[in-house]
């Protein structure tokens, strides 16, 4: 054999092993020359979301450690690139033109918050750049018509319905609701109004409070006036918590307390011990729940953090499997591809059903209420899936031990 021949051979063995490595889809030690993909968020690491933000980022990187485990993407890991957008809309703006135009991301995970993603998800649309948006259940920002935004959450003006109905089939039938003046927390408040209406409860006091806000004793105070039944709250954790605390010191006492987001962490019940009992809160998972992977994921992320997972964290896993699903989907990273893929896609992740109509609007998952009892949050509601019984009286502050 010539010298030309038996460097042909070598040439030609060396594209065929390396060829029927990509088919077979061999891990990133096999193919280290391969560029990773690379996915850019903004994250909530300071300010209002501090926490939540913290939550949601542990998700997305349990998400990237294990598809990289696996092998990555056809061949290419995954390389998260994220900045702190301080729970700031205009920062997470501008990091997102960042990540885009300078860091010259892939593909993109949505921030955390309604108020946050409203802001970023132009900025996608603008650039073509599918955003798989992971905390934001404002359904606004998906019915403006985007091509390239996809939600994860159930929409927020389903978040109060459980408790609602448990407390329309109880006889209730006067609400006072409430409400942090942001987005997220106006059309969650929004939407169990229109569910109170629907089941013919009276809405008798209704007001909104600034972000932020550090006393709500005035509104207590209005609220308790007009002895409603439910109180219900469009809020994060700080105004919740804050929201308990004052109902307490001002004697106010509805048989139905239901807040947005605050019970649904663990630190409700840290912050507030024995008085977050009785508290419903909505949840969007629970480790609880009989879905694919969901409590491998809670037991593992326990392991990994010693906390419980929130549903914040799960929802950060979630949508980095749909984000993997779209790819998978699509054959490979490329963005109109895998646009076309979310768009498409029907699939299960350990967060729950992910379907959207257009405009990105997620259509297929459900939401659970949840019950603090005993110290310990309980899911009380769809029944079948519930893990307690709900306690639709709440004792009155004075008679609690």
């Amino acid at each position: 054999m010539t010298r030309m021949r038996r460097i042909t051979s070598v040439v030609l063995g060396i594209s065929t092993i390396y060829a029927l490595s990509v088919l077979a889809g061999l891990g990133p030690a096999a193919l280290a020359a391969e560029k990773p993909v690379i996915v850019g968020a903004s994250i909530s690491l300071n300010g209002a979301y501090a926490r939540t933000g913290e939550y949601q980022k542990r998700g997305y990187e349990m998400w990237v450690e294990d598809v990289n485990a696996r092998g990555g993407l056809f061949g290419r890991k995954i390389e998260l690139k994220y900045y702190d957008d301080k729970s700031n809309p205009n920062e997470a703006a501008k990091l997102y033109e960042r990540l885009i135009t300078v860091d010259k991301v892939d593909l993109l995970l949505g921030p955390y918050s309604s108020p946050v993603t409203k802001a970023a998800a132009p900025i996608a649309e603008k650039y073509k750049i599918p955003m798989v948006s992971t905390g934001a259940a404002d359904q606004a920002i998906f019915r403006q018509g985007f091509k390239y935004i996809f939600q994860t959450y159930t929409p927020e003006n389903f978040y109060m319905d459980g408790v609602l109905e448990m407390a329309s089939k109880a006889g209730y039938k006067t609400m006072a609701a409430v409400n942090e003046d942001t987005v997220f927390a106006k059309g969650t408040a929004e939407g169990g109004i229109a569910k109170a209406k629907q089941l013919g409860i009276d809405v008798v006091f209704r007001e909104a409070y600034a972000k932020g806000v550090k006393d709500v004793s005035g509104i207590i105070l209005k609220a308790k006036a007009k002895n409603p039944d439910i109180f219900l709250g469009g809020s994060y954790l700080p105004d919740s918590t804050l929201l308990v605390r004052q109902a307490k010191e001002l004697d106010f006492n509805p048989r139905v307390y239901v807040f947005s987001v605050g019970p649904g962490l663990p630190d409700f019940g840290k912050n507030l011990a024995k008085d977050s009992d009785y508290v419903f809160g909505p949840s969007q998972w629970e480790p609880t729940l009989k879905l694919p992977g969901a409590q491998e994921f809670a037991d593992r992320y326990k392991k990994k953090y010693g906390d419980e997972a929130a549903y914040h964290a799960a929802g950060g896993y979630g949508a980095g499997q749909i984000l993997e699903a779209g790819i998978r989907k699509a054959g490979s990273a490329d963005r109109e591809k895998v646009r076309e893929a979310l768009a498409a896609l029907d699939t299960m992740t350990i967060f729950g059903a992910y379907k959207v109509e257009a405009g990105g609007l997620q259509v297929k998952k459900i939401m659970y209420m949840t019950q603090w009892l005993n110290g310990k949050r309980e899911v009380v509601w769809p029944e079948n899936v519930a893990t307690a019984k709900p306690i639709l009286k709440a004792p009155a502050w004075k008679e609690r031990k």
